[in-house]
């Protein structure tokens, strides 16, 4: 099994283990272990893992870090474990104080879901105060793959983990701010905007109103992204898988089209993120996905046919529906008359979705 597939495997372990996790220890052994064995740390070697390693500066408070990893006699890595329900961000001034006291050049803090790392960016040896990489085991992105694998025995390279880690840190705190102003734009960014197209005096009541259009166009600009994007991806899908090759008696390869054309709309797109802000309370919107097909958009969670929550059957002009899948995983049609009318069935879509909160 290569590096990838084992964490999946731990993250899908995690799911359905942790509600029977009822203590910081239990976390230890059921998840960070595991973690740390699918890095390649040998947890049963206490040379090279060690548990419970003094971090006391003052050498009188007896603090202890629960885990040290350990290369060439030197600690690389301090790993500071909390309970999985834990709210990390109570805990960071902890591992802080543990990070100054020893010379490991990286600390994590996790709950066995969320891993943080820290490193000393800003201070030598004075812990930063902000991660400069975060992960959710249950909820891997992509490259965050392989900025973990970084961190396996195999490859651990402190120069090369630092020389991504700035990037890695201030990307990702550019992007919670561009997050923030996207969802709620603040005076200033809403005043750089609207100046390119306003030349008038910045009032407060036009303030209030261009605040609501720029949060409109944005929203407007990334659903046009994101169905220009599936479009081509699914020009480019039909493109290889939606001919057959037929040789006939001369040799001569025939192409013949097989599978009907999946059109996926802006309409379609926008539907998608107005049951997702309907469920933003409900389950993590990482999990919803949706899938589309000939005759219907599928709306489901962690991107699995049997955790379907509802479907959309926009493909008529003058028919319109929304079929919401009930305990029975029965659809329950609505007629709409338009999108908006989504939001009159938010408590069945909730209902729907709270089935799959566990699981």
């Amino acid at each position: 099994m290569d590096f990838k597939d084992a964490v999946k495997q731990l993250g899908e372990r995690i799911l359905k283990l942790k509600k029977q996790i009822k203590t910081e220890e239990a976390t230890k052994n059921a998840f960070i272990l595991p973690f740390l064995q699918i890095l390649g740390y040998d947890v049963f070697n206490p040379l090279a893992v060690v548990p419970e390693m003094d971090c006391d500066l003052v050498k009188k408070k007896g603090d202890k870090i629960d885990y040290a990893i350990m290369k060439d006699g030197s600690h690389i890595l301090l790993i500071e474990c909390k309970h999985w329900e834990q709210d990390l961000t109570l805990h960071d001034t902890q591992l802080k104080r543990y990070y100054v006291a020893s010379k490991a050049k990286f600390g994590i803090l996790t709950n066995g879901i969320i891993y943080r790392f820290y490193t000393d960016l800003e201070k030598t040896n004075i812990m930063d105060d902000r991660p400069f990489l975060e992960v959710d085991l249950t909820n891997l992105k992509d490259f965050q793959y392989e900025e973990l694998k970084k961190f396996h025995k195999s490859y651990f390279d402190v120069d090369t983990i630092l020389s991504s880690a700035s990037e890695l840190k201030y990307t990702s705190e550019l992007k919670t701010i561009i997050s923030a102003e996207f969802t709620n734009p603040s005076p200033d960014f809403v005043k750089l905007l609207s100046k390119q197209v306003y030349d008038g005096l910045m009032t407060a009541k036009i303030l209030t109103q261009f605040t609501g259009l720029v949060k409109k166009s944005i929203a407007n600009y990334i659903n046009d992204v994101i169905a220009e994007r599936l479009l081509i991806a699914q020009k480019s899908q039909e493109a290889s898988t939606g001919e057959e090759s037929k040789k006939g008696e001369d040799n001569v390869e025939i192409s013949i089209t097989t599978e009907k054309v999946i059109e996926t709309t802006s309409e379609e797109v926008e539907g998608f993120y107005l049951v997702k802000s309907i469920l933003r309370n409900t389950i993590d919107p990482a999990r919803i996905f949706f899938r589309d097909a000939v005759t219907y958009f599928a709306i489901l969670v962690d991107d699995n046919n049997r955790k379907t929550v509802c479907r959309l059957y926009f493909n008529s002009p003058t028919n319109k529906q929304i079929a919401i899948i009930d305990e029975n995983k029965k659809e329950i049609r609505h007629k709409l008359s338009s999108l908006n009318d989504i939001y009159d069935y938010s408590d069945d879509l909730i209902k729907a979705a709270s089935t799959f909160v566990n699981n």
